[in-house]
Parts: structure tokens; C-alpha cells; sequence
């Protein structure tokens, strides 16, 4: 079943976060806590949402994502920051599902666009991704600033 997150999927979305961090071969990039989701995601003013894979009553894939907006063609979109399936639930469709529900989402708001990114090593998910009919942004490279180099911004 996929369903938008509700209160009580905390635990399990963030097992899910910790997991898809050891696959991306970050497993202690995790700074996020239960409560930092509760009022992320159930908060007064909610600006991430996130939807579930669920089967028999366990969180086994998760989409969280947040809206986006293109100045270029005046509409909001949906920057998807997570797609997860644990490794022993793929293959049942739960992936293509979760894009699916975005793209609904995408759909039925009158969004332009679906957007994420993909490391570059993950051979088997940018397949995945191209067999939905998602094309690659090459020419465009992701840049963040951080930490000290964030503070140092923030000064000026």
C-alpha cells in the first residue's frame, strides 16, 4: 500500500533514511531524530511531506519530498530528496509506485515537473529511472555550501 505519511511513521521513516544512508556509502551522515521529523513532516506549517510503502504494517519504501518552483515556467514541482525501497522489498513494484503517487501529485496540482538527483555510481537505480521515462540534467552540476563555508556566507 502506498499512503501519505502520517503520525506514527517517524521511527520508520527514519530506519529508512539511515538505511538508504549506508547504501549511498554515508552511514554517518544521519543527523535526523523522530522528533526532528514529527515537526518536519506533522508540524504546524509542514514544508516536506513524505509518502510510505507499506506492507503488513511495516514502512518497507519511502518518497519524502518538498515543493519546488520554476521561474521558467511559472509553476510550482516537486524536488523529490528521497526514494527508498529496502533491498529485500524490491522488485515488488513499491519504487515504481512511489514515483507514481508524486507524479499524481504532480498531476493533479498542475505541477510542471518531477525532479531528483542520483549518484552517479548507482548503475541500478538510474536504469530504474530511465525505464520510467526520467531523463538526466548533465549539464547542470548540484553545488551546496555547508558548515563553516554556510557560517562564513552568512557573514558577509
Amino acid at each position: 500500500m502506498i499512503r501519505a505519511a502520517q503520525p506514527g511513521d517517524e521511527a520508520g521513516l527514519l530506519a529508512a533514511i539511515t538505511a538508504l544512508a549506508e547504501y549511498e556509502r554515508e552511514p554517518d551522515a544521519v543527523d535526523n531524530s523522530v522528533a526532528a521529523l514529527t515537526a518536519a513532516l506533522f508540524g504546524d506549517d509542514p514544508a516536506v511531506f513524505a509518502h510510505v510503502a507499506e506492507r503488513d504494517g511495516a514502512v518497507v519504501g519511502i518518497a519524502i519530498w518538498f515543493v519546488t518552483y520554476s521561474t521558467w515556467t511559472g509553476r510550482h514541482g516537486i524536488w523529490l530528496e528521497d526514494l527508498f525501497v529496502y533491498e529485500s522489498e524490491r522488485g515488488r513494484g513499491y519504487g515504481v509506485a512511489l514515483l507514481a503517487s508524486l507524479a499524481a501529485v504532480c498531476v493533479n496540482r498542475g505541477y510542471a515537473r518531477l525532479e531528483w538527483t542520483v549518484l552517479d555510481w548507482n548503475a541500478p537505480s538510474i536504469a530504474f529511472y530511465r525505464s520510467l521515462g526520467a531523463r538526466p540534467m548533465d549539464e547542470w552540476t548540484t553545488q551546496r555550501l555547508v558548515g563553516d563555508d554556510l557560517a562564513a556566507l552568512a557573514d558577509r
